[in-house]
């Protein structure tokens, strides 16, 4: 399949913004021809960084947090090294999500911490390793990529990230159709603190044609995940999450950025927002959230707030500067 059936219905455009253009880096040096894609190149470093070959390119198990965390037995383990700050929604049967991520660079602390911001589309569960998820966004993680550039990234898994999925094309599943976007390439301009914002739009819906899950960035179709490769979401999701994730492998709190750093409290144009969030129903239409729950895990360090506003639809502030004298 090279083109979707046909786009969900109700987009949600921002008409009193400005939209900038999002460039990745590589175009500078020209385009890739009709018919090819562009693939970033792994390297023999790339490897050698990984903890292991069978590890490379992916998530660590246990990397998305729990609805209910405070209530599970296992949440240290679950959670261990991981902070969220994410807005949740649930549904019977959900079939997309499209939402527009303000770009920011956060600042690394440690070598192997990483800092992203995504949507993550899911069904089953951590019991019995049934987790399929679809996530797509925007991160910075030097151990992977051997930079602190911003990358648009995504990522898959039907096993609750035990064995199946990747990072971008670092293994077979996602099947690419688009030759002007590099998954897992750089993206700029990027927002500054009481200065110019800059965003992408990023939608992934279920074509309910040919049942394929496919990927929009911007105004470009980048390509699917075939719903042959999962299990739940063969059929449809039952959960939505969209906010920041920061991951460190090193005791104590790491004081790695989520967003831009700075506490929702700051408002537009210091702390980071997500905007226009938007889930696809069983018509193919996309509409807000309901019920939209928050999930941190250490609210002092990482924190996220939501509303509904206009233009913006509904939206979050997320993000934290995280180890600072009130995180532990």
């Amino acid at each position: 399949q090279m083109r979707p059936s046909y786009n969900p219905r109700g987009m949600h455009h921002d008409s009193n913004i400005t939209t900038h253009a999002i460039t990745q880096i590589w175009h500078q040096n020209g385009m890739c021809p009709e018919n090819t894609i562009p693939i970033r190149r792994t390297k023999e470093e790339d490897l050698l960084r990984a903890s292991s070959i069978r590890r490379f390119g992916k998530k660590m198990p246990r990397s998305i947090p729990h609805l209910n965390p405070t209530n599970d037995t296992d949440t240290p383990n679950i959670l261990r090294g991981h902070q969220h700050a994410v807005a949740s929604a649930q549904y019977d049967k959900c079939y997309g999500t499209k939402s527009t991520f303000n770009l920011w660079k956060p600042w690394i602390a440690r070598g192997n911490d990483f800092s992203l911001t995504q949507f993550w589309i899911t069904g089953g569960s951590y019991n019995g390793n049934s987790l399929n998820t679809i996530e797509a966004g925007w991160q910075v993680y030097p151990n992977l990529y051997s930079d602190s550039n911003t990358r648009l990234f995504i990522y898959w898994t039907r096993d609750a990230y035990q064995s199946t999925g990747c990072y971008n094309l670092l293994c077979s599943g996602f099947i690419q159709t688009s030759n002007q976007i590099t998954i897992g390439g750089s993206i700029s301009p990027m927002s500054t603190y009481g200065g110019t914002q800059y965003d992408i739009d990023i939608l992934v819906w279920k074509d309910q044609a040919g049942g394929n899950w496919w990927l929009q960035v911007g105004g470009d179709y980048v390509g699917y995940w075939p719903s042959s490769i999962f299990s739940y979401l063969a059929d449809s999701a039952s959960t939505v999450m969209w906010g920041g994730e920061v991951f460190s492998p090193d005791a104590g709190q790491t004081s790695t950025h989520m967003g831009s750093g700075h506490f929702p409290n700051e408002g537009f144009g210091k702390a980071s927002h997500i905007k226009n969030i938007q889930v696809v129903d069983s018509s193919n239409c996309l509409n807000p959230p309901s019920d939209v729950g928050l999930i941190t895990e250490q609210n002092n360090c990482y924190n996220v707030q939501s509303d509904t506003y206009g233009d913006w639809g509904t939206y979050i502030y997320y993000g934290g500067p995280g180890n600072n004298h009130n995180c532990p």
